[in-house]
């Protein structure tokens, strides 16, 4: 038998150890391959520790798996007992896959749509990369998903699975008017809602990242927000073809990265 930490202990003890092998933030992240602000919420218990990333930290700077398994932990309050478990159990405690719930995306869409509905670029790939920026920005923030769609990597960018068919459903049952527009010389297919969102799907969370997310790109042209899209870690990291993961939102840095490290100040070596 022996103990499940919770994040905040793991995040606690790594820092104990780290200080007492002098090592910084900046040293110790570099060492496992991932950035300051990352092992920031490591130690702050707001990212969970892969596996693998505590074997190495183990095996770089030297401590003792049973050292850090020690019921001497002054925390001892938080720790729960697991039966049948062979080494430190180190659980995400975010779902890392979406689960996709048709009635809210399409309130979620129409949301969007209502926010966009007076700019004339907003055609189908930029509401693309409009969702692309939600759900990652969300994720990161709150480890939560929020629209539950499935992303692939595409050389034009970042493509929601899902979107195509959802809209083609919602112009099926009236909720919004598909029609062709030229926009710069280009035909684009606009979607104008004939529905009102009801606001009771969207969290306060969820619709302040969406209006943050227009309101900071809703002015774009297709092209610079597939281009800005290209270059943010999750997409960067992909395989063309593959499955965009969620966790990579994790590893970003400015200016992608939303959180706030108010622990950059109060972990300062």
């Amino acid at each position: 038998m022996h103990l499940s930490l919770t994040r905040v202990q793991i995040g606690k003890k790594l820092a104990e150890i780290r200080k007492q092998k002098s090592l910084s933030q900046e040293e110790l992240a570099k060492m496992i391959g991932v950035s300051r602000p990352v092992m920031v919420q490591i130690e702050a218990g707001k990212r969970g520790l892969e596996l693998t990333e505590f074997l190495q930290i183990a095996n770089l700077i030297e401590f003792s798996v049973d050292e850090f398994l020690s019921n001497s932990y002054s925390s001892q309050q938080e720790l729960s007992l697991v039966n049948e478990v062979d080494l430190l159990v180190l659980k995400k405690e975010r779902i890392p896959e979406p689960v996709l719930s048709m009635q809210k995306l399409q309130h979620v869409l129409l949301y969007i749509l209502e926010k966009t509905a007076g700019k004339a670029n907003v055609g189908e790939s930029f509401i693309s990369r409009l969702m692309y920026f939600a759900d990652f920005n969300f994720y990161e923030l709150y480890e939560e998903h929020l629209s539950g769609m499935t992303y692939k990597k595409q050389p034009f960018g970042p493509h929601p699975i899902e979107l195509i068919q959802v809209l083609g459903q919602m112009d099926e049952e009236g909720l919004i008017k598909k029609v062709k527009t030229k926009f710069q010389g280009s035909l684009i297919s606009r979607f104008i809602p004939l529905e009102r969102s009801n606001l009771h799907y969207l969290k306060a969370s969820e619709k302040e990242v969406i209006d943050h997310v227009t309101e900071q790109m809703g002015n774009w042209t297709t092209n610079k927000i597939s281009e800005y899209a290209k270059k943010d870690m999750p997409y960067l990291a992909t395989k063309d073809g593959d499955v965009i993961s969620f966790e990579m939102a994790f590893y970003r840095e400015s200016p992608y990265s939303l959180r706030y490290y108010k622990e950059d100040e109060e972990h300062e070596d």
